[in-house]
């Protein structure tokens, strides 16, 4: 798969044919929402770029055995996270959360792609959905119920901002 248009092909071959393509996109089709030295992070409206947040779900699907897919991406936001450099924009993990929440959730699906586990990717999303919490003015919650690796994510993460409040109260 093209790691910036999240297209699948048959072959290695037609990959790297597609990637010489001269004016083939280097980041995440939507708005960059954040941006700092290491990171930006894209948000991707599933209603305008269909093909991308349907792709992004699939890839998703064979790391979370959990996941549900749905076509209708629709519905959703995806924020996909990326580290940079000078040959584009490199994802190493989304979270997707529903436009139109009653129940008050921020998050829906959150992964960071295996080979970016363990840098404080997955805490930061689920940091950044915080605060795009703060910024509607809502309490916010992930989707319940927890799958078992959301479980872990979020006890560490929240572990970690109690200990730091506990060290910082001091």
């Amino acid at each position: 798969f093209c790691e910036f248009t999240m297209r699948f092909f048959a072959s290695k071959q037609e990959l790297i044919r597609y990637q010489h393509r001269p004016n083939l996109p280097r980041a995440p089709p939507g708005l960059e929402v954040y941006r700092d030295s290491q990171v930006s992070m894209f948000e991707v409206d599933g209603a305008v770029e269909k093909v991308y947040c349907q792709n992004l779900s699939y890839l998703a699907k064979l790391f979370l055995d959990h996941k549900t897919l749905f076509e209708d991406v629709d519905v959703f936001l995806f924020y996909v996270l990326c580290t940079h450099d000078e040959r584009g924009f490199h994802p190493v993990g989304y979270f997707s959360k529903n436009k139109y929440s009653d129940a008050g959730y921020n998050l829906a699906c959150i992964l960071t792609f295996p080979s970016s586990q363990g840098k404080g990717y997955g805490k930061f999303l689920i940091q950044f959905s915080y605060e795009l919490s703060k910024k509607e003015s809502k309490v916010g919650s992930p989707e319940k119920p927890l799958s078992d690796l959301g479980f872990l994510s979020y006890s560490s993460y929240w572990s970690n901002v109690l200990l730091n409040l506990l060290k910082n109260s001091q």
